[in-house]
């Protein structure tokens, strides 16, 4: 198989990419090692979209962040039917001889080019942010930050670039890329052969390895360890803005994060790691993440915590690797997408589109570019009458599957055909399995209904690919 780009890891950096190339003439393969896309870093991604600020002006990511902002903000998720929320970010202080880092990050917010920041005191809080402690004594107000599903964002982007084109394999690991003595690549993946003039190395965590693979080995990816802790949709309104410390010059600490799915998170650490599979949590993590929110919101509780997970941001320096490498003409590196990668991938995928023109990928738009994609439905997003008007259409929308968040068979059947092959990516897509049961309740007849779609047995089907099947066949 021939292609002009092939791009590797289909986390959010890699589904961006791939989707800004779908709008041009080219032939684009979007190799994933994974059994579905997002099944990387961008799981354990939090989900915000950062505004800018807590970024100095001088870096690559901080104007990449106002400019992914701005078209999540104002074109993308309208465009990808995403289920994205404007609610506003607070960075508080715990001594008012702290202002002057809150006008400092102000200072260089404003020279990025964020809009709306404003200092404000308690009564503003109080009024605005009542469930905060008494130790808060102001706050920095950055309206422009909001929350979206960082895996349904993956998913959205994935699947307009495949409508659009682009062709998507998962299972698919690099264990080789050869230089061609003629322009190109080789790229060995799950035992084949695939060819192309360039590769687009998108793969997180093991990017530095891909780029080593390419003949590039100019970066160290240092796992950087994040700890977080979901809680109960009960708690859902406990915050109205995604609440920050101060930043420490590693860390932007211990936030309290509204989700658009309803449950606030609390999290994450900030620790570095040589075990780039090491996802524990700790007894020590636990207690770090408790004692930072609950000196923002007392009320927090460890009896509120319903999911402990944790995730691995791929660093690589202060800031993003986004280049052309010299060494491996045709290797364009994007690495050390940590935070605010998410929010900055739109911004990323615009960049790295000019440096593969700038470096002779011939850039033809196409006459038609397909870039809506419906927005899929969700119980839990509905009103009543809404629902009651899917179900007589439908009424599968009203056989319940999981009960603690609301998700119907309706919902997981869209899943599935949309790309879910696994229990994680049903749990990705619709959230069923995703409250305080752990899909205790939903998750054998989740299993049925994927058997029906999919045709293959109980036995095939696993949590997250191969190797995590649940039901092991005894006559074998």
């Amino acid at each position: 198989m021939v292609s002009d780009v092939i791009i590797i890891g289909a986390g959010i950096s890699g589904a961006a990419i791939a989707r800004e190339l779908s709008r041009y003439k080219l032939k684009v393969l979007l190799l994933e090692k994974e059994a579905e896309p997002a099944f990387g870093v961008s799981k354990s991604n939090s989900g915000i979209i950062h505004a800018g600020t807590q970024n100095p002006p001088s870096s690559l990511k901080g104007w990449l962040c106002v400019e992914g902002n701005r078209l999540i903000c104002t074109q993308i998720a309208s465009d990808l039917g995403l289920d994205f929320v404007q609610c506003g970010q607070l960075i508080v202080v715990f001594d008012l001889a702290d202002l002057p880092e809150l006008e400092k990050i102000k200072k260089e917010g404003e020279e990025l080019g964020v809009k709306g920041l404003e200092i404000v005191d308690r009564a503003w809080l109080d009024k605005n942010e009542p469930n905060l402690g008494p130790e808060v004594k102001a706050a920095l107000y950055v309206p422009s930050a909001g929350i979206i599903s960082p895996y349904r964002f993956v998913y959205a982007l994935v699947e307009n670039a495949v409508k659009n084109g682009v062709r998507l394999l998962t299972s698919r690991r690099v264990t080789a890329i050869r230089r061609k003595e003629t322009n190109g690549f080789e790229v060995v993946a799950g035992g084949e052969v695939f060819r192309a003039r360039f590769i687009v190395n998108a793969a997180g965590l093991f990017a530095d390895e891909i780029s080593a693979l390419a003949g590039a080995p100019t970066f160290k990816i240092v796992p950087r360890k994040g700890e977080e802790y979901l809680l109960d949709k009960k708690r859902e309104h406990i915050a109205n803005h995604i609440i920050f410390p101060l930043p420490s010059k590693t860390s932007k600490g211990v936030l309290i994060i509204k989700t658009s799915d309803g449950n606030p998170m609390i999290g994450p650490t900030a620790h570095d790691t040589l075990d780039k599979t090491d996802l524990s949590t700790t007894d020590e993590g636990l207690a770090e993440v408790l004692a930072g929110a609950r000196r923002m919101i007392p009320s927090i509780s460890a009896g509120d915590i319903i999911a402990y997970f944790s995730g691995l941001r791929p660093v690589a320096g202060k800031d993003f690797i986004i280049r052309h490498e010299a060494a491996a003409p045709g290797l364009v590196n994007v690495a050390g997408i940590q935070s605010p990668g998410l929010t900055s991938a739109p911004a990323i995928a615009v960049m790295v589109a000019d440096i593969l023109k700038a470096h002779g990928l011939k850039l033809d738009l196409k006459e038609e570019f397909h870039r809506l994609r419906p927005r899929p439905v969700h119980l839990f997003q509905v009103s009543p009458e809404e629902t009651r008007q899917l179900i007589a259409k439908n009424p599968a929308y009203g056989d319940i599957v999981c009960r603690c968040e609301l998700v119907s068979a309706a919902e997981i059947r869209d899943a599935i055909k949309h790309g879910a092959r696994t229990l994680d990516g049903v749990k990705f897509r619709t959230r069923a399995q995703s409250g305080r049961c752990h899909g205790g309740f939903c998750t054998t007849r989740i299993m049925k209904i994927m058997r029906e779609e999919l045709g293959f047995p109980v036995t095939a089907i696993t949590k997250r690919g191969p190797g995590s099947e649940l039901i092991k066949d005894e006559r074998q």
